[in-house]
């Protein structure tokens, strides 16, 4: 509990000061994020590349945020050549006996599903609609916040209502109404964020039918991060990602949601979100 009250105000810190401070932490998540994953994979029989696939997924927020400064410019082939020098070094380190293949794609996975959905919380502190710090610092914390506004509802809703499972053989817990409970809290939660924050702050505004569109969205992709990630617990076996937040689990465990909610949002926020005169 105490480790949670220091670690929320920093990183909303982070994400007001943006920049090399929130590129710093997104990296830093990032590679213990992925250093979790690949703790989970071999524990399921993987043997990924560890250490190269923690160094992948920690520098690519920092190659987000130099592209952002036009310190560099990385094509998108640069993640092909990425992809076959992992390929090749694995081959060299795990040999034909090794899984070579299974452990490429894992290292790939690994990096790309930490670091790479991750990253998009810079995108969308810096995004275009959104100008200033108060802007785009709302922008940013928008999903984070209705994703706490999802987990939460599905959680007392299940509670509440009970009934049928929603997907027993992957989350034991889960139940429909759950399910329902997190969409329609995170609709309630958007409408109030977007009125006493969205609109104020970032001067943006949802199209009339796009926060509903939104919401839903939102609260879909929150529920089915946490259930992919309850998928890689259960095939290998293990309760927890890890051990960061005493209690709480690990950093794969808190913010499993949010690898399928911060890129979601972005393809969203550019379909359904309108500027608000001032």
């Amino acid at each position: 509990m105490l480790v949670a009250l220091v670690a929320a105000p920093f990183a909303l810190w982070m994400f007001w000061l943006g920049g090399a401070a929130l590129t710093t932490l997104l990296g830093a998540v990032s590679a213990i994020s992925a250093w979790e994953l690949y703790r989970i994979a071999k524990e399921g029989g993987s043997t990924p590349l560890v250490g190269v696939g923690v160094v992948i997924a920690a520098l690519i927020p920092l190659a987000v945020h130099a592209q952002f400064l036009k310190i560099v410019q990385i094509p998108l082939v640069a993640g092909v050549f990425v992809m076959l020098f992992v390929v090749a070094l694995t081959i060299w380190m795990r040999g034909v006996n090794g899984k070579p293949l299974s452990a490429a794609a894992v290292t790939l996975f690994g990096a790309a599903y930490t670091g790479g959905t991750l990253s998009y919380a810079y995108v969308l502190r810096y995004f275009s609609y959104a100008v200033g710090d108060a802007a785009g610092f709302t922008v940013v914390m928008l999903p984070v916040v209705l994703t706490w506004a999802s987990d939460s509802g599905a959680y007392f809703a299940g509670r509440a209502f009970k009934g049928p499972k929603l997907i027993p053989s992957v989350s034991p817990a889960k139940t429909i109404s759950g399910a329902i409970g997190g969409i329609v809290l995170t609709l309630i939660a958007c409408f109030v964020l977007t009125r006493y924050a969205l609109k104020p702050f970032a001067h943006l505004d949802f199209r009339p039918w796009g926060l509903v569109v939104f919401s839903v969205c939102l609260s879909v992709a929150a529920q089915l991060g946490d259930l992919a990630e309850s998928l890689l617990k259960r095939e290998a076996g293990v309760k927890d990602s890890g051990t960061l937040l005493p209690g709480h689990g690990g950093a794969l465990d808190r913010f499993d949601s949010l690898f399928f909610v911060l890129p979601v949002s972005y393809a969203l926020y550019w379909w359904l979100l309108i500027p608000v005169p001032t």
